[in-house]
């Protein structure tokens, strides 16, 4: 796949198929990706924690699912994900570290991508409660937890309306509308040498 074609596809994927469930070979497979990314100095400080079976059921409930799908509480029974990596950090890490966070989950997502799985990351979640319950070892916590699964629902990258809302919305077939800026909005400077003859 084209590389621009697997960040396309790559949104955000909150429902999914609960009858083909990953395996923990698979979350093995998505964490040995994210651990060969870059990393400030090298630290190589990131930890995973990877769940599969009845650990997901009771990790679900204490996560949060789409903020601006206001009439929405989450997937529903036969669309809930089918495994869980929690991401963890340092207790006392450094803005750099937060940047090797946001660089192993969107390569955890983009990986899960490419084999047709959808990924959640996800930022909103019960700490205390996970962090008991997942065991994370002393010195860490979670920075973020990632919903994963064989993807169900359409994404699809939507011009960004004539108000500028960044909101995303499901339409009335279920397919998952994300509004992005066009390339000109986001480009605000260009310098280039003058072409010689």
């Amino acid at each position: 796949m084209d590389f621009k074609a697997l960040v396309t596809a790559a949104r955000t994927c909150r429902r999914f198929q609960e009858d083909a469930p990953l395996h923990m070979s698979d979350l093995e497979w998505l964490a040995d990706c994210a651990r060969l990314t870059p990393s400030a100095r090298n630290a190589q400080v990131l930890r995973y924690i990877l769940a599969t079976g009845r650990m997901v059921s009771e990790i679900l409930p204490l996560t949060v699912w789409a903020g601006a799908l206001k009439d929405w509480g989450g997937p529903h029974p036969g669309e809930r994900p089918t495994a869980f990596m929690a991401l963890l950090v340092p207790e006392d890490a450094r803005e750099l570290t937060f940047i090797d966070a946001g660089i192993a989950a969107q390569t955890i997502q983009l990986a899960a991508s490419s084999r047709g799985w959808g990924c959640c990351i996800i930022a909103s979640f019960q700490q205390a409660r996970l962090q008991e319950m997942l065991g994370v070892p002393d010195g860490y916590r979670i920075e973020l937890m990632l919903g994963l699964g064989v993807a169900r629902e359409i994404r699809r990258i939507a011009p960004l309306p004539a108000d500028g809302s960044v909101s995303y919305w499901r339409d009335a077939e279920g397919v998952h509308h994300v509004p992005k800026r066009d390339l000109d909005a986001c480009i605000v400077g260009r310098f280039r040498d003058e072409e010689r003859r």
